[in-house]
């Protein structure tokens, strides 16, 4: 069953400053579990707007913040209705300052402070928020379960890119902090998450006890739920949704 959503562009303090978002809720008066949703690296977008509005008609306040905010609101860079594989490079380069830009720490105050919006919005309910992330936003994900474990009740990553690298700030090393439950959806054909990373990945959740289920996507490239991209593909969308509102509707 799905419901009438209301859709809003709202404001988030934060220790560095104020971060631009979109808000999703149902168009209902009444209180739904918190949804921090993290955006891929082509920013807060239509997609992303039609993306959290799917999943606020499923029952939940979902929270979508531009973490490029300190570079500039959103959009952050002028995106064409359709991303094909001739423009991506040109973008991927114009996005390229303020992801790099966005380091680990800062990511984390902002995280905190979304947490805090919602937990004092009075459209959501009491009790640890649920996270999902795409992209670069699944290892944001991965961090703030790690971050803010007693906050954070799931947390799901898809077509996540460098979750479990060599770096000594790689995402998976906070495994160990992890009480959420977890779920990843990753690519099959996916450079910036290959298998010895999703292996390595496995390796340190399960080390950690924490629960989770992590599968691999066949015929999927990285970017698969972005409809406005050429990677997108239908079959593994539905089976992201499929699995997300699952894990929600188990620990929210």
């Amino acid at each position: 069953m799905t419901t009438a959503v209301q859709g809003t562009t709202v404001d988030i303090p934060t220790p560095d400053g104020t971060a631009d978002a979109y808000l999703a809720h149902p168009d209902d008066s009444t209180s739904h579990p918190a949804v921090l949703f993290y955006m891929d690296a082509f920013g807060l977008r239509p997609h992303l707007k039609t993306m959290a509005d799917r999943l606020a008609s499923a029952g939940y306040t979902v929270l979508v913040p531009n973490v490029f905010y300190r570079y500039r609101r959103a959009p952050v860079v002028d995106l064409p209705e359709f991303i094909d594989p001739v423009r991506r490079p040109e973008i991927i380069r114009s996005i390229g300052p303020a992801a790099q830009a966005l380091t680990p720490e800062a990511a984390m105050r902002d995280a905190g402070a979304c947490l805090d919006w919602l937990a004092a919005s009075r459209l959501t309910t009491e009790g640890p928020a649920g996270v999902t992330g795409y992209c670069m936003g699944a290892g944001l994900a991965l961090r703030t379960a790690g971050t803010y474990p007693g906050r954070v009740a799931a947390a799901a990553g898809f077509h996540g890119a460098y979750l479990a690298t060599d770096a000594p700030d790689s995402p998976h090393l906070l495994a160990d902090r992890i009480t959420a439950e977890l779920y990843f959806g990753h690519a099959d054909q996916d450079s910036t998450n290959p298998a010895e990373q999703i292996e390595r990945l496995g390796r340190a959740l399960v080390e950690a006890g924490v629960r989770h289920r992590s599968e691999v996507y066949a015929r999927a490239q990285h970017g698969f739920t972005q409809a406005d991209t050429s990677m997108h593909s239908t079959e593994a969308t539905e089976r992201h949704w499929a699995a997300l509102l699952d894990l929600f509707s188990r620990t929210l």
